[in-house]
């Protein structure tokens, strides 16, 4: 198995599911260009040029949840990351491995793309640009994100997971947006549950030793206190 890396990225939850199944892989590291583009060299093996990417026995797959959908399918029976089919949890399962990458992040982006806009302008006029896009930015995507938020924290609250009692795969998934939401999403009280989450995936041996493994990840610290 070959993981195409690129540092300060999803991809780091690609190792860490890796080594929950306990799977060997191998790694290649991609460092960001200017504006923490993806280089170039990853359209060779991926027209998109994105990360990740796993070479698996000849297939090329790239989409974080196609990635981890394969991984479990080929390498996770028997280890606990997705509930039994026709349950509750099983639905929970499915929808928030989607929600990950189809609701959450499409909104975190945004904003980080609101944020960055002023300082691509003209010198002059960065500080009216950055006006601009702070009004913008209050009131398109702080609404939805501090309403996503609100939604992660009840959901946590039932039993500390997003799929059920247990820890699975969605909650690999959900993991980046969440740590990327601690500094993007104006939470209007404190998350505990929220925090608590991120508290129990930081600890885990597998999410440790994929960081060591990945290196550069500037999300895997501790969350706020």
């Amino acid at each position: 198995m070959l993981v195409h890396y690129l540092e300060d990225s999803r991809a780091h939850r690609i190792l860490w599911l890796l080594e929950e199944l306990g799977v060997d892989y191998e790694i290649k590291r991609y460092k960001r260009g200017e504006n923490m583009s993806a280089p170039a060299e990853l359209k060779q093996i991926h027209p998109l040029g994105k990360s990740p990417i796993i070479e698996d026995e000849g297939r090329i797959i790239a989409e974080s949840g196609a990635i981890v959908e394969y991984l479990i399918d080929r390498y996770g029976d028997g280890k606990g990351l997705r509930p039994e089919p026709g349950t509750d949890e099983a639905l929970r399962y499915r929808y928030w491995l989607h929600y990950s990458e189809g609701s959450a992040m499409p909104l975190l982006v945004m904003k980080l793309v609101f944020q960055k806009i002023p300082e691509q302008g003209p010198r002059l006029l960065k500080p009216l640009m950055s006006r601009i896009f702070r009004a913008v930015t209050s009131k398109l995507t702080d609404p939805q994100l501090k309403t996503h938020g609100a939604f992660w924290e009840e959901e946590l609250q039932r039993d500390g997971w997003f799929a059920g009692a247990n820890f699975t795969a969605a909650d690999i998934m959900m993991s980046f947006p969440v740590e990327v939401g601690m500094d993007r999403i104006p939470f209007g009280e404190r998350p505990q549950a929220v925090l608590d989450y991120l508290v129990k995936i930081h600890a885990r041996p597998a999410y440790r030793h994929a960081l060591q493994r990945g290196g550069a990840y500037r999300y895997g610290g501790n969350p706020i206190s």
